[in-house]
């Protein structure tokens, strides 16, 4: 069982008589990671505001990365540290190439470089929320005696996080599931946080989604379907969903995002649709600030199944028809799709089930059901954190004020 999140009150009293807490704050690569650190940047940032106290953070990445460049829009202090990568393979002998080889040597430089970097900033905890960079800054911390909380947003557990969990004061995870998947001697360690969401998209408008998107063709009365696989798209999804439209349609409005590889091809299919229904498709390649309003018009969404997407339907409360990467590493996908369908969170379609017969049964109990939808929608919101980022900023400030 895992440890409960600390009480508030007593942490901002702690902190408030401080009047300054410093964390470290690692992690990067991909928004997986690193989005879910700057949502627990702004919860630490607020808390403290609280407190009547201050926050300062840094933020240690890969230099000329996603994370420096996010670090910069949200005013963090960046420092960059070339750390080693693993590029992994299903095939254990393809990772023995030049660039892991040339990449092994780079670990106890980045080790020693992290070590400088603790030593001079003397933050009060670190934070690492995932990526090849927390290795050797919790290590640092590690070595330095520096209060460690490490942050796990898949059902699994990351190698780095596997590494660093025997070091780590605090072991934060997004799933009930994952506790299982940490050796035994530090599950006592371990807390369940949720994955922290950006904060926007709690607070969409459904009532501004259409004229944000520009929508002719929306039919109120209708519910609406927001389909996406992800910023990239992903081309077994537009398939499908294509192969479904004429029918989906005559039911539903249907927003699509396709990714910009497929976005010629699945534009010109939607022009060649009965003009009675066109104006119901909607596709783009990509959805940008809209994003919170669309989600707050949609009544169901098909896509993938990564942390990031299951934390925002959880939060949310979307019903949802999972369609996972069968390639993702570990199998994470399949695995988070298969969790939220057994707690009847979503409808799953795993492997060779991902076909448009099986799409449009799940669509369609979910489109036409009310009942249904509705319990599915409840199942969803009872595995959300949605305090997860002030959960997590509250576990490394009950580290950091002691």
């Amino acid at each position: 069982m895992s440890n409960p999140v600390a009480d508030r009150a007593p942490i901002l009293q702690r902190l408030g008589a401080r009047g300054r807490v410093r964390v470290i704050v690692a992690g990067g690569g991909t928004g997986g990671h690193t989005y879910p650190a700057v949502a627990a940047v702004r919860a630490l940032r607020d808390l403290a505001a609280e407190a009547g106290a201050t926050a300062e953070v840094l933020w240690a990445g890969v230099p000329d990365s996603l994370e420096q460049r996010v670090a910069a829009e949200n005013d963090v202090e960046f420092t960059g540290i070339k750390a080693g990568k693993l590029r992994r393979d299903r095939n254990p002998l393809k990772m023995l190439n030049k660039d892991n080889v040339r990449d092994a040597f780079r670990v106890p430089v980045s080790v020693v470089a992290a070590q400088g970097v603790v030593r001079s900033f003397r933050p009060d905890a670190v934070l690492c929320t995932g990526g090849y960079v927390c290795a050797p800054i919790g290590m640092a911390a590690a070595l330095r005696r520096r209060p460690l909380v490490i942050h796990e947003q898949t059902t699994g557990v990351g190698k780095a996080n596997l590494l660093l969990a025997r070091m780590a004061d605090r072991i934060a995870l997004s799933s009930e599931a994952s506790i299982d998947l940490l050796p035994a001697q530090v599950r006592g360690r371990a807390l369940v946080t949720g994955n922290p969401i950006r904060p926007a998209l709690t607070g969409g408008d459904a009532e501004a989604a259409v004229k944000a998107l520009d929508w002719d063709g929306y039919t109120p009365g209708l519910p609406t379907v927001y389909v996406t696989g992800g910023a990239q798209g992903a081309v077994q999804i537009n398939e499908l969903i294509i192969e479904l439209l004429p029918e989906l349609l005559r039911q539903a409005n249907v927003v699509h995002q396709c990714g910009r590889l497929s976005y010629a091809q699945v534009r010109d299919h939607a022009a060649t649709l009965p003009a009675e229904i066109r104006g119901r498709y909607l596709v783009r390649e990509f959805i940008g600030p809209e994003l919170p309003d669309l989600l707050a018009l949609t009544d169901v969404v098909v896509s993938r199944s990564g942390a990031g997407t299951l934390a925002e339907l959880t939060t949310l409360g979307k019903p949802s028809v999972l369609i996972p990467y069968p390639h993702s590493v570990g199998g994470e996908q399949i695995r988070n799709a298969r969790i939220l369908a057994d707690h009847n969170a979503a409808r799953a379609l795993v492997g060779t089930d991902a076909t448009v017969a099986n799409l449009n049964t799940a669509l369609t109990e979910l489109l036409t059901e009310s009942e249904t939808r509705a319990a599915v929608s409840a199942a969803a919101r009872a595995l959300g954190h949605p305090r997860a980022a002030e959960d997590l900023a509250l576990t490394v400030l009950d580290l950091a004020t002691r």
